[in-house]
């Protein structure tokens, strides 16, 4: 059995635990409010809350409910836009009305939602994380800024909170219903007793927020080991020099983590281009790694920091470099029997530069064209470490290893960067896909380099944007 929250009511259901939580919302529960859009988690029309106890405290992120499995709902409080209905309006419903932020209607409840779950954070109330809070959520009538406006008034009121606790707050401005004052309690209890094992096969699930979409038709119906949930995936943690990272560690979180904050600054930048907040809540390191993408955003990140990874199967660890894993198009070093258990890697001197770019056709919710990470350290006017990585080229993400090994030794300038681009254009094998034709995507490769070094060394922009190939 399936036992968790959804909205006031305990459930526990016996259906298989690859059911989508959006149809159980739907079709068994019968709640309509939570809308049926793209079923890619594109729209956010779907969106809904998942309330969890982490370090003894309740915390809430959106999600969309078309990705994510029933079993992953298991332990915690599922808020739908009918869990959040007052007598009358609740103050954002009341702020899209004052501000005509809704016109046909579909895409309104999952706003509503994603903006109950920015009034429910933790962080310090701004107008930009308002508006972070809605980038998953499409709405093709109203042209956005009436919905800015609604979200500028909720964040006006979000303001007078102070140091009251966040969720005590909305109870009391009008945000959420007062059943949330109860839940805490209610999530302990419902953890508290022996949990039954939900039956296992090979069939492994993070977040499930690309299986659902390659496969849509036959993962209700797999049995699923489920690792998105395991308290042994997640983490990061910092030994000396290195860092473990839980595979089903979510990009949300890494966006958080103190340690990525410290070594790499502009972390919450680089994670700003992967998807929305809705899916960066759900999406998996590991996940992103196995599916096996070439164009994998956290993928092409870590082959710059020359990630390994550890595989468990059972009683049997190994350890493969993540440059190593891509063997063909989603082809693995893995068995079936294996999962993803950890990534580690090396932190870089703390006067490394990096830097990630992407080139895509929306800033948030889309796949890259290509994109590219680069570490460097330089050490007495040389680079004395180079890694470069490359996705959307060819069939797995790349790392650039003559191009990298090029570099060491050298002091930066137009004709050593020149020089790398001809060996970047010679150690790839460009394919002409749905994204882009192959020279296209050499040129913007070429681009994405150059951009590295702009932000490297901005005091030579005006000589890098002219630099051509050898």
């Amino acid at each position: 059995m399936i036992r968790f929250i959804l909205n006031q009511q305990e459930i526990s259901t016996a259906l298989p635990a690859g059911t989508l939580l959006l149809d159980f919302i739907r079709y068994h529960k019968h709640q309509k409010g939570t809308k049926i859009g793209c079923r890619e988690g594109d729209c956010g029309a779907c969106t809904v809350l998942i309330g969890e106890i982490k370090d003894n405290k309740l915390f809430y992120s959106g999600a969309t409910s078309c990705l994510m499995a029933l079993g992953n709902a298991a332990g915690k409080h599922i808020v739908t836009i009918e869990g959040l209905n007052l007598a009358g309006l609740n103050a954002i419903q009341q702020a899209f009305s004052d501000e005509g932020a809704t016109q046909c209607g579909f895409c309104t409840p999952g706003f509503i939602v994603s903006l109950a779950g920015f009034c429910m954070s933790k962080n310090v109330p701004a107008y930009d994380k308002a508006i972070e809070a809605v980038n998953g959520n499409i709405c093709r009538c109203t042209g956005y800024k009436s919905i800015e406006r609604a979200a500028q008034r909720i964040n006006a009121l979000m303001e007078k909170r102070e140091k009251e606790d966040a969720i005590t707050f909305a109870i009391n401005m009008g945000i959420i219903p007062e059943y949330f004052s109860t839940i805490r309690e209610k999530l302990s209890t419902l953890n508290a007793g022996e949990k039954e094992p939900v039956p296992a096969g090979n069939k492994f699930l993070g977040g499930g927020t690309d299986l659902y979409v390659q496969q849509h038709d036959s993962m209700p119906g797999e049995k699923i080991n489920f690792l998105y949930g395991r308290a042994d995936l997640k983490g990061i943690i910092k030994k000396d020099q290195t860092v473990e990272m839980g595979a089903a560690t979510t990009v949300t979180e890494i966006a958080d983590s103190p340690v990525f904050n410290e070594y790499f600054p502009s972390i919450k930048k680089y994670i700003h281009l992967v998807s929305s907040t809705q899916i960066r809540n759900m999406a998996t390191v590991g996940g992103n790694f196995t599916n096996a993408s070439p164009i994998g955003d956290l993928t092409v990140f870590f082959l710059a920091l020359h990630a390994r990874l550890i595989l468990n199967e059972g009683n049997i660890k190994r350890e493969v470099a993540l440059k190593d894993f891509y063997k063909g198009y989603k082809t693995l070093d893995k068995t079936s029997g294996e999962y993803l258990e950890k990534i580690i890697f090396d932190l870089p001197a703390k006067d490394h530069l990096f830097n990630f770019e992407k080139v895509s056709k929306r800033t948030c919710l889309d796949i890259a064209g290509v994109n590219s990470a680069m570490l460097v350290s330089v050490k007495n006017g040389h680079v004395d470490r180079a890694f470069i990585s490359a996705g959307g080229i060819g069939p797995i993400p790349t790392f650039l290893s003559k191009s990298s090994a090029f570099l060491v030794g050298k002091e930066i300038s137009p004709e050593v960067i020149s020089e790398l681009l001809s060996i970047i254009k010679s150690e790839i094998s460009p394919i002409s896909d749905a994204r882009g034709s192959a020279t296209y995507k050499s040129l913007l490769l070429a681009q994405l380099i150059k951009a590295h070094f702009t932000v490297f060394f901005p005091a030579m922009l005006s000589q890098i944007l002219t630099v051509q190939p050898v």
